[in-house]
């Protein structure tokens, strides 16, 4: 059903877990204005190792569910969401479920902003096994900078790191170290670092600590803010279609007691979410 270009309400932010509240975090700051409502189907949760097509089917019914609620514009704060399920949303559903809605991704902002940081177009990727597999930063930055070199690593124990609370502890640095060094023993020259996970800047301080310190590490959340703010004051017809009233609620497809108290890891605020099946 086509809806009706007069209507307003929030900006919908999706994740397939709770990485995504980095990137809200970061959006509220920027844009604490508008109204938010963020839904993470963490009960499906991880969708780092799932195939195109199953995490394809499971963004839509996000994005879909996000509409009904009034959303207009559907940020998906998910590096795996964005790469392997964004094009096809936004080539093939939009234009049959709204044409006038919009859904926009993490990856394409970040890569635009590489081109500031690097100095000398060596960039290394730190991604889950989907994220990573789907080269889908190697092809944007092909896109955008012909002449760089992308060196990716994938990290597949980082998010069950930070997910079971152990993000700041001891047994972390272990496999914070090994991935790092793996990506390392690809290139020396690597000048920037892009942590293409929104779990990642939670290990932050460990990433810092095993990086030399001429490295750029590239968080998302600043620079997702910062492109959402220019891509409103760009679309002025899709801005006044997002409400004005500073709230946030959060949906989750798990326990809400269990997201809940995870959440606070993130924003380090108390939390109230609402359940809800997809």
């Amino acid at each position: 059903m086509i809806s009706s270009k007069n209507d307003i309400g929030p900006i919908g932010i999706f994740d397939s877990g709770y990485g995504g509240l980095t990137i809200l975090n970061a959006i509220r700051k920027k844009l604490p204005q508008y109204d938010y409502l963020y839904l993470g189907d963490n009960a499906r949760a991880p969708y780092g190792s799932r195939s195109f097509n199953i995490v394809y089917r499971f963004t839509i019914e996000a994005v879909k569910y996000l509409f009904s609620q009034g959303c207009n514009l559907v940020i998906l704060a998910c590096n795996t969401a964005s790469a392997k399920a964004l094009r096809t949303i936004q080539q093939n559903d939009l234009p049959v479920i709204d044409p006038s809605k919009r859904v926009l991704g993490v990856i394409r902002p970040t890569v635009e902003k590489i081109g500031e940081i690097s100095r000398n177009g060596n960039i290394g990727i730190l991604g889950t096994s989907g994220t990573i597999q789907s080269r889908s930063y190697d092809m944007e930055i092909e896109k955008l900078y012909p002449s760089f070199k992308v060196f990716s690593q994938s990290c597949p124990l980082w998010v069950p790191l930070v997910e079971n609370f152990e993000a700041d502890k001891d047994g972390a640095d272990y496999f914070v170290q090994k991935y790092l060094n793996m990506l390392f023993e690809q290139s020396s020259e690597i000048d920037s670092i892009i942590l293409g996970c929104t779990h990642y800047p939670i290990l932050f301080n460990k990433i810092r600590q095993y990086t030399p310190k001429h490295i750029h590490i590239i968080e998302q959340g600043g620079i997702v803010a910062d492109s959402l703010k220019d891509y409103l004051s760009r679309h002025p017809e899709m801005e006044c279609r997002c409400s004005h009233s500073g709230t946030c609620t959060y949906l989750t497809t798990e326990d809400e007691d269990k997201f809940n108290g995870m959440a606070s890891v993130f924003l380090n605020e108390e939390v109230k979410s609402k359940h809800i099946n997809l």
